[in-house]
């Protein structure tokens, strides 16, 4: 069979293989040869002397007037000329049952065959030929081998007028001929048959052949002289073998298998005329072998997308190749598209010379079906879940299933979900509440995703959720339409795109409901759902709602642990006016999750300022927690005023303990725990930073002239190695100077090393801009593309100088005396920056940090005041014995002096320099006053 390999094309009205019932119409056309021709307007221009003795009508009366003026309407007991009239208001190529109107009003019941004919103007009119009906009980006529050519035999049987010839409507011919042929060979079929005897072949054939001998008795004689094509010729009673038993074809089994076979089978002569269809290809064709002898299969079937299937027939017929063919096609007995598996084969003589072209499809619908629905699963499990995000997911199941599943599908969640929180229980009773969360169709008009839809307790989504089992419907089912007619928006959605059929199928993981997706066919050739495609639906959902929940639960977790990693980092830029700063912090967007990088600002004595940035190894709730230990350490130790290298020593020194369980001999909660961290300390007022690395990228400079380099650090170990130490470099900074801190997940990606990533933070901050906000965004745009694979912090500082307005200092001898000298040169710089109301603090809290470095220490001693944010007292000595608070007895003399300093200040410490120490002390200036007011 080559039908299948065409499109959905169907020629003939569905019961015109059903018994006429005559009873409309007082005469019945006999015979054929009653043809005509119309214009593309239905107008008659050209009438055969067969139509005229069928109907009365000469030329003259036919010609010039519509067709429809001789088909009887269903008004007026034309019933059976439905189809006919149907046909022509198509346009298409068809056979019907019709009651032709006589000239003598007589009405006259036949089938009706309409041809398309191309008009020389383009236009489509029509060759229409009148078929005697098929009676009841009648049975097809059995393959017979012609006497003549192929090409003889179809002009000579039953439809004398090839469309090929038009000019033959203008030729008379014998009334009734291919007709009465038929119901003798009809005849013959029904008359019962003795078991075969040797004979002639031709014999038992007679009755039934196309043209009886005593109507031709040239039949018997040879054939005239004829040269067959080298490949193929046409089959002559002399090729045909001889067998005893009367022939192969007298064999009723052969007969029977080819009648009964359930393959639809068709024979072809070698010019690619039908010559004999069994059952179920009549059925395929839409047509009785009758209607199908003779013709080629784009004479049956008009249409372009079935002139593939002809051109394998001719080619086979040509090259004696067989062929094989595979498609999924709509035929014309089909409402809907079938697989197929087609063989067209060769008939040869015992000579290898083609005499006909076999053709035999098998449906393997079910078997396509089953290996497509194995590539969808394994489809399924390949694209569903590629990422734990529940959106995406969600859109993967549903571009999985379109157009394979449905036209139109739709994935709805519950807004728990969504939001990674564990869903709770639908309430019984309740309209159902769900989000669409994706949706995939190539038709417009749909529900935008994000919006919230209620489902009331009878629609398919509630119900499948309720019973946890899929469902199938037809648009016209009650409960379908019950539920349409109380969402006006989705119902006008039904009438504009006009569904047929749908699916509900619920989401469900670990027993809880998570959604339920919705599958939808639009297009109307498409068969309703069956129950395989219903398991193929839960089958997915099952698939994606696991991968679905999963990506839920990360969401959560992630969404956790984000927040604690915020919680971790500053909350706020403190205030010191050393630098100008700005942050970023972006988590990874890969499923690794929140990783462990920081940054952080600590302001420092003396107007200094720490930069810190630090990447704890590893992501999740345990890099962070291990982050914020790391970074409350770090605030600790540089309270103490370490050195960089002594900070990160202390640091390493935390790492390995909490790693390796040693503050409590368990089993360490953070196994194999490490960190690279860049500590770095800014002094405004020498404009010198010093800085140290623990395994850390190293720093970005950008100088006020524009030039941006990286500083070279003696780079130490990562934090949790231990035994190696670390080392600190100072260098000058310009104020005006941008330095950049940042961890690796901003330099290092998987589409470039890192090396690439350095030349484009060297590119990007060449471009900076006064404001460091800004700069941060340009910076991360530039070097991130999305969401990165890695944690990101970046940290930029732009540094001041505090210049001689804002410092007074004094060398003092180490003598009792000059105690009060000091207290009067702190009065003296306190009046000349306009802060007279803090003389007695200060110069009670200078004369006791004097007294007790006199006392105590080794000269030389340094009384300095710095004005910055506070008022910063400062009195250095070469000592490195640190001082400590202690509560005086009342009998004591002494041990009062730095309980007074703690009471009467701020703050109060003590740091240590290469040369000694340094006591510092820090009032609050009046009404909020700091160095950028003085």
């Amino acid at each position: 069979m080559d039908t299948p390999a065409t499109g959905d094309h169907e020629p003939r009205d569905r019961e015109a293989d059903a018994p006429f019932d005559t009873s409309e119409a007082t005469a019945v056309v006999e015979a054929g040869q009653a043809v005509a021709v119309t214009d593309p307007d239905g107008v008659l221009t050209a009438w055969s002397p067969g139509a005229q003795r069928l109907l009365g009508y000469s030329v003259g009366q036919a010609v010039g007037r519509p067709v429809t003026d001789l088909v009887v309407s269903p008004g007026y007991g034309g019933h059976a000329s439905l189809p006919a009239l149907a046909g022509l208001a198509r346009r298409e190529g068809w056979v019907g049952r019709a009651v032709l109107r006589a000239r003598d009003g007589t009405p006259v019941a036949c089938r009706l065959r309409a041809r398309p004919l191309t008009t020389a103007d383009g236009g489509t009119g029509w060759l229409l030929e009148a078929l005697p009906p098929q009676a009841p009980g009648e049975q097809e006529a059995p393959l017979r081998r012609p006497q003549q050519s192929p090409r003889e035999h179809a002009a000579s049987a039953e439809h004398p007028v090839p469309v090929d010839r038009p000019a033959a409507l203008d030729r008379p011919a014998p009334a009734g001929r291919a007709e009465q042929d038929d119901q003798q060979a009809s005849q013959a079929e029904r008359t019962p048959r003795a078991e075969p005897t040797p004979h002639d072949p031709q014999a038992p054939r007679a009755a039934s052949a196309p043209h009886a001998p005593h109507d031709h008795p040239a039949s018997h004689a040879p054939h005239a002289p004829h040269t067959p094509h080298p490949s193929h010729a046409p089959l002559t009673p002399q090729d045909r073998p001889q067998e005893p038993d009367g022939g192969r074809d007298s064999d009723p089994l052969l007969r029977w298998s080819f009648d009964q076979s359930p393959f639809a089978l068709a024979i072809y002569d070698t010019d690619g005329r039908f010559l004999r269809v069994n059952a179920p290809m009549a059925r395929q064709l839409g047509a009785p072998e009758r209607d199908l002898r003779g013709l080629r299969i784009t004479e049956h079937m008009p249409d372009p997308r079935f002139e593939g299937p002809e051109q394998t027939v001719d080619r086979v017929a040509r090259t004696g190749v067989p062929e094989r063919v595979e498609n999924y096609v709509r035929v014309p007995g089909e409402s809907h598209a079938h697989a197929w598996i087609v063989h067209v084969d060769p008939l040869k003589d015992p000579g290898g010379l083609v005499r006909g072209v076999q053709v035999a499809a098998l449906d393997f619908s079910e078997q396509s079906a089953a290996r497509e629905r194995l590539a969808l699963l394994n489809e399924a499990s390949r694209r569903i879940g590629s990422s734990l995000d529940v959106t995406r997911t969600a859109q993967e199941m549903a571009d999985i299933v379109v157009p394979s599943c449905a036209d139109f599908v739709s994935v709805d969640l519950l807004d728990a979900v969504l939001h990674g929180d564990e869903p709770a229980p639908i309430p019984v009773g309740a309209p159902l509440e769900l989000r669409r969360a994706a949706a995939r169709t190539d038709v417009q008009g749909l529900v935008a995703v994000g919006e919230l839809a209620r489902y009331p307790e009878f629609s398919p989504l509630e119900r499948c959720l309720a019973t946890g089992r899929g469902s199938r419907h037809l648009i016209t089912d009650p409960e379908v339409v019950r539920w349409l007619e109380q969402d006006p928006g989705r119902a006008d959605w039904v009438r504009r795109h006009h569904p047929h059929a749908l699916m509900a199928v619920p989401l469900r993981a670990r027993g809880v409901n998570l959604g339920a997706a919705l599958f939808t066919r639009l297009d109307p050739a498409s068969p309703p759902y069956s129950e395989d495609d219903l398991r193929i639906a839960e089958e997915i959902a099952a698939r994606a709602a696991v991968c679905i929940d999963n990506a839920r639960r990360y969401t959560r977790e992630r969404s956790t642990t984000l927040a604690l990693q915020h919680s971790l980092l500053p909350q706020g830029i403190p205030e010191q006016a050393a630098v100008d700063v700005a942050g970023r912090y972006l988590p990874a967007g890969s499923r690794a999750g929140v990783g462990g990088d920081w940054f952080d600002v600590i302001p420092l004595s003396g107007a200094r300022v720490a930069l810190v940035v630090g990447d704890v190894v590893g992501h999740g709730l345990h890099a962070s927690a291990a982050m914020g230990r790391l970074r409350t350490a770090v605030r600790t130790l540089a309270d103490v005023d370490l050195p960089p290298d002594e900070l990160l020593a202390h640091l390493d020194d935390l790492v390995i303990r909490l790693s390796t369980g040693l503050e409590t001999g368990a089993e360490p909660q953070t196994a194999d725990l490490g960190a690279t961290c860049l500590y770095a300390v800014y002094d405004p007022v020498t404009r010198r930073c010093s800085l140290a690395s623990a395994g850390h990228p190293w720093p970005a400079l950008v100088t006020p002239d524009g030039t941006v380099d990286f500083l070279e650090l003696p780079t130490g170990p990562p934090l949790g190695l231990g035994g190696l130490p670390f080392e600190s470099v100072e260098v000058d900074l310009p104020e005006g100077s941008l330095l950049a801190l940042y961890t690796d997940g901003l330099i290092e990606a998987r589409d470039h090393d890192v090396d690439t990533g350095l030349r484009g933070l060297r590119t990007a901050l060449a471009d900076a801009v006064p404001s460091l906000e800004t700069t941060c965004d340009i910076v991360l745009k530039a070097l991130l593309d999305g969401r990165p694979a890695d944690d990101v912090a970046l940290l930029l500082a732009r540094t001041r100088g505090l210049d001689s307005r804002h410092i007074a200092q004094w060398e003092l001898p180490p003598d009792p005396a000059v105690v009060a000298e000091a207290r009067s040169l702190t009065a003296a710089q306190l009046r000349a920056w306009g802060l007279e109301e803090m003389d007695f603090v200060a110069e009670l809290v200078v004369s006791e940090l004097v007294t007790n470095a006199i006392r105590h220490a080794d000269p030389p001693i340094l009384l300095r005041l710095i004005k910055d944010r506070t008022l910063i007292c400062e009195v250095s000595d070469s000592s490195s014995t640190a001082p400590h608070l202690r509560r005086a007895r009342i009998l004591d003399e002494g041990g009062r002096g730095l309980m007074l300093v703690a009471q009467l200040t701020e703050r109060w410490g003590t740091r240590h320099t290469g040369t000694g120490k340094t006591i510092w002390a820090e009032l609050p200036l009046p009404g909020g006053e700091g160095a950028g007011s003085g």
